[in-house]
Parts: structure tokens; sequence; C-alpha cells
């Protein structure tokens, strides 16, 4: 492939190799899911209960803060001493990075509620269960939207480093290539499927996110 251009290489690549590529495309999406959807379940929750606990709110936030400052590799090796080589320390490093956006937005869309509107929900006798899931949630839902937009978005790009720690995954086709004598087009076969990856992931996510908006904050 040395006498061909760099892009007759990468197609040649991707004619032959296609089936491996979307086999590490679908890993690679899968891993940054699963990261994303624990974070989700434990940091929707979070942020909920802090907006009514202000004391805990600067600390937990502040603590999400701390982890999200941990370079991504140094967080992989920590974590690679503790849980092993492979897929689980990934998932793991996933959902300490999704935390903070998710508890933040969950936090700042709850806060934003307005206070006449739950006065308004606690007039017509609804339950503090309901004034949850009637009134501050639906409120609140593109905020909180938003921040798992952007918790999978930084997913899809640690994912790729992950690649690391045989957990496989696009970033397994990058490191291969830089591997390579020539491995140019190999390079380009993992790095422009995880770019792709991460725009329509914050596209389709933009779009949920808009849809959810309620409609007098359109």
């Amino acid at each position: 492939m040395s006498d061909m251009g760099l892009w007759q290489q990468f197609w040649y690549y991707m004619v032959n190799n296609g089936s491996y590529v979307l086999e590490q495309f679908n890993r690679h999406f899968l891993i940054a899911i699963y990261g994303v959807l624990i974070a989700a379940v434990v940091g929707i929750p979070l942020g909920i209960y802090i907006s009514s606990h202000h004391k805990l709110g600067s600390f937990t936030i502040g603590a999400a803060n701390v982890i999200q400052t941990v370079p991504s590799l140094a967080m992989l090796s920590i974590l690679m001493l503790a849980l092993g080589l492979g897929v689980n320390t990934v998932i793991v490093t996933v959902f300490l990075y999704s935390l903070l956006p998710i508890i933040k937005n969950t936090y700042t869309g709850m806060l934003n509620v307005s206070n006449d509107v739950l006065d308004t929900a606690r007039g017509m006798g609804m339950t503090k269960m309901q004034q949850l899931f009637l009134v501050e949630l639906p409120l609140s839902v593109s905020v909180i939207m938003a921040g798992l937009r952007n918790a999978l978005v930084v997913a899809i790009g640690n994912v790729a480093i992950g690649a690391f720690v045989g957990a496989g995954g696009l970033g397994d086709i990058i490191i291969r290539g830089t591997n390579a004598t020539d491995g140019g087009a190999i390079i380009l076969a993992g790095a422009l499927p995880t770019a792709l990856m991460a725009i329509i992931a914050d596209l389709i996510m933009g779009w949920i996110e808009k849809k959810l908006q309620p409609h007098g904050a359109q």
C-alpha cells in the first residue's frame, strides 16, 4: 500500500477491514453508553437531592470537579491497578468523568424551576413526589439532557484512550496505526469514525434536548 496515496490507502483498508472497524465502532459506542447511563442513574437522583440540600450542593459539585481535573490517562492507570485491564476499567472511568456535567446540570435545572410554579403546585394540593415528577423534572429535563449530551461526547473521546488498557474500540485501531511503519491510513480508519460518532451523538442529543425544552423557553 506504500505506493498509494493516503486516502487511497484509507479506502483500501476500509474495504478490506470494514467489518472489523464496524465491530470496534459498536464496541466503542456501547462502552461510552454504559458509562454515561450508570452515571445518569447515580448523578440525576444525586443532583435532585442536593438541589434541596444546598450545603451539600457545593461540596458534591466540587468533588465531581476534582475528578474532572485528573487527566484521563492517569485515571485509567490508577483504576487499572484496582480493576485490571479491560472494559470495566474504561466504563468506570467514563462513569467518573460523566458525573460532573450530569450532577451539575440536574442541580441547575432543578434550581431554575420558578418558585411561583412550585407555589401553584402546592396550592393545588400536590405532594412532594407529584411536584417532582409532574412539575420540576418536566421543566428541568432539557437542562438535564444538555448535561447528558456533554457527558456522552466527552465519553466517546475517553473511550478511545481506553484502548491502552485493553478495552478495544476504535482507539485500538488508532494504536495499531501508530505502531505500523506506514500507518496513516489505519490511524484515519480509527480517528474518523470516532469523530463521526461524537458529531452524530452531539446532533442527536441536541435534537432530543430541543424537543424536550418547554415551549415557553423555546
